[in-house]
């Protein structure tokens, strides 16, 4: 199983899909089967929710099903990891259930993590997660202190980087994205509260990442009014819909943020992003369902006033770009690293 775990509008966990799943699957169930939960989810989930609901229909986790918890781990988009070659966590209810939760695993995955309970399981899942979102608030919170002393943060990250030891790198950027990051650690916070815990990193990680799509919108109107003009009326294309670059995943996306709060300023906004075509319904951001991309040609580019880079895909003509862009907002260092030299002033970092 392995279904969406969302939040609710109280950014608490909403497990109505893990539920009506496994509901739906119980009439089905008989001696010898294997079920394996791998939605990400708190510390308890596989044992607390699941596990009445197997045994109600009368049979015996750990004799008769076996239940375990192993969650999901994968990258969009990453051609050096496949699902088969990814170590893979598995946590049982009982010893029995690890033993065969670990043996299915065993003959589609080359490595198979054992691990004591399905709690440890559920918790190093989100472990994995926090690690990201907690390590992205900071490189993102020093990217607003940097740009106020005039440092490109950058280059400081990249000069950090040449430490062998004692430092991995992580990138600033306009909020964080996918179904994963900006959630799942909020499921920790959730069920910490039962236990008296306060997780102020989580939540206050939380609160940087969320707020980065306004300090770029903030940076966009500095950069418009160097050019005496207002945010108000002017044409701004947003570069990359998708969370990430070369995938069509358009879920969380800090884009909808980005062209959210620029319409609400009076901006005429529109997006280019090859891999999403069209906006499909959702949750969050109905407004833009059914709006399409624009073609990256030189022409359409140059009717902006500005174009914001969100996502950078490799697709993407970037010295192209140059040569037809007034005013480039750049979110991703996308500029940079290819190597390009832009006219003064035509490229603003956010």
């Amino acid at each position: 199983m392995c279904v969406p775990t969302p939040l609710d509008e109280h950014f608490e966990p909403d497990l109505s899909f893990v539920l009506s799943t496994m509901e739906s699957l119980v009439p089905h169930l008989r001696p010898g089967q294997v079920v394996s939960l791998e939605s990400t989810t708190y510390p308890g989930t596989t044992d607390e929710e699941l596990r009445p609901l197997i045994e109600k229909r009368g049979l015996v986790v750990g004799t008769d099903i076996f239940l375990v918890y192993s969650p999901e781990r994968e990258d969009p988009g990453n051609p050096d990891f496949s699902a088969t070659m990814i170590p893979k966590v598995v946590g049982g209810i009982t010893e029995d259930c690890a033993r065969v939760g670990q043996a299915l695993y065993q003959a589609v995955v080359s490595e198979v993590v054992p691990v004591r309970s399905t709690q440890v399981a559920e918790f190093a899942k989100l472990l994995e997660n926090i690690y990201r979102a907690v390590n992205i608030g900071l490189v993102n919170e020093l990217k607003v202190a940097a740009d106020g002393m005039g440092i490109d943060i950058w280059e400081v990250i990249e000069a950090a980087a040449t430490k062998p030891f004692g430092f991995t790198p992580f990138y600033p950027g306009p909020g964080l994205g996918g179904h994963c990051i900006p959630i799942d650690p909020y499921y920790l916070t959730w069920k910490a509260r039962e236990y008296g815990v306060h997780t102020r990193f989580i939540e206050l990680a939380g609160e940087i990442n969320t707020s980065m799509p306004h300090w770029v919108v903030q940076r966009t109107m500095e950069a418009l009014n160097q050019r005496s003009k207002s945010v108000k009326g002017s044409r701004i294309l947003l570069m990359g819909l998708a969370y990430k670059e070369n995938v069509d995943d358009m879920r969380e996306s800090p884009t909808f943020a980005l062209m959210d709060e620029l319409a609400d300023l009076g901006a005429e906004v529109a997006y280019y992003d090859p891999h999403i075509p069209e906006i499909i319904p959702t949750r969050e951001h109905a407004r833009w369902t059914g709006a399409r991309s624009v073609e990256g040609t030189p022409e359409i580019i140059a009717g902006f006033d500005c174009v914001l880079i969100a996502t950078n895909h490799r697709v993407f003509d970037l010295a192209g770009l140059l040569e037809s862009a007034d005013l480039v907002i750049d979110t991703r260092n996308a500029i940079a690293r290819a190597g390009l030299t832009p006219r003064e002033g035509q490229v603003v970092k956010a």
